[in-house]
């Protein structure tokens, strides 16, 4: 269950774009994360809405050992030591320009954000995270980021890399939620495409997928979902590593969105969306569906 986080205490506030879903502080956070518990669903994946203030071009905020992340980590395993807590490791929430790496010149430069994704992961790992997820699509950054946690003696910490990862229309609610989406300045990048795949090309997938197994990835992310099934199917076919899929907040919000005018059945297309996933070859599905899918299956 992916889960949006904010600064105060006792704090909850709906996402308009994504029905259902909640930006809270970290004290509902923990409370959240104990029913998702005891539904079954054992694992969150986290992101954080950052204040203004502490947004630059170096995401310094992003490794912060009391920062908002690091603390809602520490609170969650405290809380819940068997919850598996996956932390988004990429800077664009903390980036006063909305992008996932520093900006130079007006270009993402790649190596100087990769050792700031290091940092990061290091202290997402000291916070006791067990799997660190990034996201970004940088070059060669799962083998900074393997390096740096090993060299800080957190072997045993799990890298889950967006190994395909497209720059799609389908993630609009989801930077609406964080306010992460690139800002609309003439001297950056207007869109992620310089870094993200380009979704016509399907061939480019394994090549991202092969580079990063190299570097040291324990699990291989392919977003977004169900418009990718083809891209899961063909990396299934070629890998042996576990295979995680993102259900993305555009996928969610088209269904709630039908679902709420009686063009679609809520429960029946959650359950078959999801088994689109396995079938197709996923072994692990980050879905906002997650708390909805687990009580359905409870019944």
């Amino acid at each position: 269950m992916p889960i949006f986080v904010m600064e105060g205490e006792n704090k909850e506030e709906p996402i308009p774009s994504m029905p259902g879903i909640f930006r809270r502080s970290i004290d509902l956070t923990v409370k959240e994360c104990k029913e998702l518990f005891s539904l079954g669903v054992k694992a969150v994946n986290l992101y954080m809405k950052v204040s203004e203030d502490l947004k630059d071009n170096t995401g310094k905020e992003a490794w912060n050992k009391n920062g908002l992340m690091q603390n809602t980590i520490r609170a969650i395993k405290d809380a819940l030591p068997e919850m598996v807590v996956m932390p988004d490791v990429a800077l664009d929430p903390y980036s006063i320009y909305g992008h996932d790496g520093i900006i130079e010149n007006g270009k993402i430069v790649n190596d100087a954000t990769n050792d700031a994704l290091a940092r990061m992961s290091v202290s997402h790992a000291e916070a006791g995270a067990d799997i660190v997820a990034p996201s970004d699509m940088m070059d060669g950054r799962v083998q900074v980021i393997r390096e740096a946690l090993e060299d800080s003696g957190f072997t045993d910490v799990g890298i889950l890399s967006y190994a395909a990862k497209y720059a799609s229309s389908f993630y609009g609610p989801f930077r609406s939620a964080l306010d992460s989406a690139p800002k609309d300045n003439m001297e950056i990048p207007k869109d992620k495409k310089t870094y993200q795949m380009d979704f016509h090309n399907s061939k480019e997938a394994l090549n991202e997928v092969f580079k990063d197994i190299e570097e040291g990835a324990d699990i291989i992310m392919i977003k977004p979902g169900l418009p990718y099934l083809d891209i899961v199917s063909k990396v299934r076919e070629a890998i042996d590593l576990p295979i995680a899929v993102y259900n993305v907040s555009g996928e969610y919000a088209m269904v709630k969105a039908a679902a709420q005018n009686g063009w679609l059945d809520n429960d029946k297309t959650i359950i078959e969306s999801l088994t689109c996933f396995k079938r197709a070859g996923a072994d692990m599905i980050f879905t906002y569906f997650a708390k909805e899918a687990a009580m359905i299956l409870n019944r």
